[in-house]
């Protein structure tokens, strides 16, 4: 198997969230399909309270009466105070806290904006894992953590923020080694958002640095297929083919061309994997298709369309493929299993087939048999009855004879 092919894992379930307003300047980089895969967020709400007013000065004495029919109507019109913790889910495992404000809430980033945040990432013991002072990714594009995804959007330039995130909204069942992180670990995050800025225009990005971008995203749906985070890797597959397809106003180089096809080739039989492992057959098998009219013999992608279509129960057709896969590669063992099991259970189909028709019409091979059966007792009776009536004819015609002589 070439680079850029992803290997095996089991999937879990994803959950759904909507992520932050569109933004203008983001579309170009949003995914072409709409993977949700985190939890719903209720409509956005403005916690920040406006300045509070001047209590006004003096030192004029009222009555007690007064003041305190006073404080009932100030308490009647003020509102609620925040809670200190934003409950970010309504979950419980993602929740965020200001330790310094920001800007305000006309400074909050949008999803498809280029961030850069300080982060300082600790277990919930303290022990601090990670410090990096100018983490630069795509807000919304899962290039991070589902929890700096979600929660940067929330956050106001030059806000400072405590996070903490459950494992799911970390990394997850499997943890890490780099940084160092245990399976199933709880996290609290230090955010501090330094910076946002709109995506590049990919019409005019030297395609140079569109080729390292879309292989960026690529590699990170690499990452998300090894954890068995299937929908997450075809959301950034997409996002590579995204920028692989997209049309160029500038000079490109017929080499350059050629990358950016074979970045298309590469993203488009990985995310086939991927939603092989969704169960996601009829997108599978588009992905294959489209890898296949660029690449007729492109062998990823004949061996996963026969997948797909043994899976779609096309066995016939299945084993056609993966015959043409094999001839390409004569060697691959993977292909030879796959293609001896798929006849293996195209014959019990056929069998089962057989059996069933041979139920519903009766048994045709006893019935013919029983008739050949009737129609030789009745040759061999007939046969009886030729040869008695000559014996007995024959003694007549013998019997005038010695008459005759006598």
């Amino acid at each position: 198997m070439a680079d850029g092919d992803v290997v095996n894992g089991s999937v879990d379930d994803q959950e759904v969230a909507p992520l932050a307003k569109k933004s203008a300047g983001a579309s170009l980089l949003d995914s072409r399909e709409d993977f949700e895969m985190l939890e719903d967020l209720e409509d956005d709400v403005d916690d920040d309270l406006p300045p509070l007013e001047d209590a006004g000065g003096g030192k004029k004495k009222s009555s007690p009466t007064k003041d305190a029919a006073k404080e009932d109507k100030t308490a009647e019109r003020a509102p609620a105070e925040p809670e200190e913790w934003l409950d970010v889910l309504g979950n419980g495992q993602l929740r965020k806290k200001v330790l310094e404000a920001g800007a305000g809430p006309d400074s909050r980033p949008q999803k498809g904006q280029n961030v850069t945040i300080h982060l300082k990432t600790a277990l919930t013991n303290g022990t601090v894992v990670d410090e990096l002072t100018d983490l630069s990714f795509t807000l919304g594009d899962g290039d991070v953590l589902q929890a700096l995804d979600l929660t940067v959007q929330l956050m106001e330039m030059g806000e400072k923020a405590l996070i903490e995130a459950a494992a799911k909204y970390a990394y997850g069942s499997l943890g890490s080694s780099a940084p160092a992180v245990p399976p199933d670990a709880d996290l609290l995050l230090e955010v501090q958002l330094l910076s946002a800025d709109e995506a590049l225009d990919l019409e005019l990005m030297p395609p140079s640095e569109r080729i390292i971008l879309a292989n960026r995203k690529r590699e990170r749906g690499n990452v998300h297929y090894q954890r068995a985070d299937y929908a997450f890797a075809v959301n950034s597959y997409g996002i590579a083919l995204q920028i692989a397809e997209a049309s160029s106003r500038v000079d490109i180089s017929q080499e350059e061309e050629e990358e950016l096809l074979d970045m298309k080739v590469k993203c488009l039989n990985n995310m086939a994997a991927a939603q092989l492992k969704l169960d996601h057959y009829e997108a599978a098998l588009r992905s294959c298709v489209s890898v296949l009219a660029h690449q007729p013999d492109n062998v990823k992608a004949l061996f996963r369309k026969g997948k797909v279509l043994a899976l779609q129960g096309e066995f016939a057709e299945a084993i056609k493929t993966l015959k043409m896969a094999l001839k390409l590669e004569p060697s691959n063992k993977t292909i030879h299993a796959e293609l001896s099991k798929l006849v293996k259970k195209h014959s019990e189909q056929k069998g089962a087939e057989q059996a069933m028709y041979k139920k519903m019409l009766g048994n045709p091979s006893n019935s013919s048999v029983q008739k050949h059966r009737a129609k030789s007792s009745w040759g061999l009776s007939w046969k009886w009855l030729f040869g008695a009536t000559a014996v007995a004819i024959g003694g007549v015609a013998l019997s005038v004879v010695i008459a005759a002589r006598n």
